[in-house]
């Protein structure tokens, strides 16, 4: 079950743990960038970023610096890796949305009014007043759909639309893209 690859690495990206030589995190986030599937590749980098073991400068560093066997796809991954979503699922939803050629939403948006404080959405286009959010199984677990209902209440009474989308969404990613569109009152995205 094991995939063995070779490359050459600098001294300083192999370490030991217990006596067995390992790579530095920053050179298994680019190497993973370098196998993978695109974006499978970009939701590792991301979950590497976002739990700390690697800096996104770091990793596109090292990835500018690679050269050899996908050394190209690791420069786009780590190009288009940025850390700042908190799953697989919300990487996965950032890039449809890069590709779809809908407008750029802002990540992990803090939504405020004139109270302070409301809500930190997914994604948020604040001059359209639309959250994207993606709702993973957890939200069913006991207690979080009444949290998720107040604080979507607390949305619409700021004037905010919410697009919630699942992994069934995912899946079907032209009409999702469409009812992004429509929340952003747009007709036609590329």
């Amino acid at each position: 079950g094991l995939r063995v690859r070779r490359a050459q690495l600098r001294p300083h990206d192999v370490l030991r743990r217990l006596d067995v030589p390992v790579t530095s995190a920053e050179a298994t986030a680019v190497r993973l960038a370098a196998v993978l599937p695109r974006v499978d590749a970009v939701a590792a980098v991301d979950r590497m970023i976002a739990t700390g073991f690697v800096s996104l400068d770091t990793v596109r560093q090292l990835a500018a610096e690679s050269r050899g066997p996908g050394s190209a796809r690791a420069r786009t991954v780590c190009g288009l890796a940025d850390g700042r979503a908190e799953s697989p699922q919300e990487t996965r939803l950032r890039l449809l949305v890069h590709a779809s050629g809908l407008p750029t939403p802002v990540a992990q948006f803090r939504v405020h009014d004139e109270h302070g404080f409301i809500a930190r959405v997914d994604f948020g286009w604040p001059e359209h007043k639309v959250a994207l959010e993606y709702d993973g199984l957890w939200h069913a677990e006991a207690g979080q759909f009444a949290k998720d209902r107040r604080r979507l209440n607390r949305l619409q009474a700021a004037g905010w639309r919410v697009v919630f989308v699942t992994a069934a969404d995912l899946a079907r990613p032209l009409e999702l893209v469409a009812r992004i569109a429509a929340a952003l009152g747009l007709t036609a995205v590329r």
